[in-house]
């Protein structure tokens, strides 16, 4: 058989608050709008993205929710995460407190990682160690091009966020979009939906997200254009 098609985004970050379910839902429903088959991951104790899922209208595409934080009764838990065949995309939300050395498998073999900081002297304090800990602990490269972060929940004309932007940009990591402050997020989770499936949502908000979702391509290019082995059974 062939190596594992399916292209993995965590997002991930030790502190919470920092709106990594906001990230992932909305990820993971701009994919399932692409008709691409989806599944969310939600390792997080809290259950927020299971909970999305929950309320999603049936008119939305369906989206598989592993929940993760879940012991599985009956079943293997390598069974329990198998995401449903022809999966084409897992999001995962990582849980608060992440703990970089148990979570280090699934860093590996995730695509592509994002990081969401908030526009804090705490969260950016927060954020400079956990990095650490992901280069280090975690063995991921900077060079390898699949981590990447994201300024979350931001006012640009303010002075912490340029605070904000000069310590990401001094990073050597990809600092790839900036995502507005907005109740659109929260009317969109309100509902089930993200806010690439809302009727009504400001411009700004949906066009902030190409610098992302170009970086998303990018790696799933990366991944593609790596030599696929096969193994004999």
């Amino acid at each position: 058989m062939t190596t594992d098609s399916i292209f993995r985004v965590a997002i991930v970050n030790s502190k919470g608050g920092s709106g990594k379910t906001t990230l992932a839902t909305n990820l993971a429903s701009y994919y399932s709008s692409q008709q691409l088959k989806t599944v969310l991951i939600d390792y997080d104790s809290q259950g927020s993205s299971s909970f999305w899922v929950s309320r999603r209208p049936e008119s939305c595409p369906d989206i598989q929710i592993i929940s993760a934080y879940k012991q599985p009764t009956n079943v293997t838990r390598n069974w329990f995460l198998r995401p449903e065949r022809a999966t084409q995309r897992a999001v995962i939300d990582s849980p608060s407190g992440l703990d970089v050395a148990q979570f280090k498998q699934t860093l590996l073999e995730s695509d592509a990682i994002l990081i969401p900081v908030l526009p804090s002297s705490i969260d950016i304090h927060a954020v400079a160690h956990f990095i650490a800990d992901i280069l280090l602990q975690g063995k991921i490269r900077r060079d390898e091009g699949r981590v990447a972060v994201i300024a979350n929940r931001v006012r640009k004309n303010t002075l912490v966020y340029h605070r904000l932007e000069q310590f990401l940009n001094s990073l050597g990591i990809p600092f790839i979009a900036s995502l507005r402050d907005t109740q659109q997020y929260i009317k969109a989770s309100e509902v089930g939906k993200g806010i690439f499936e809302m009727p009504r949502v400001d411009a700004k908000d949906v066009d902030s997200w190409q610098p992302l979702l170009n970086w998303l391509d990018q790696c799933e290019k990366n991944k593609s254009s790596k030599p696929q082995f096969s193994i004999n059974s």
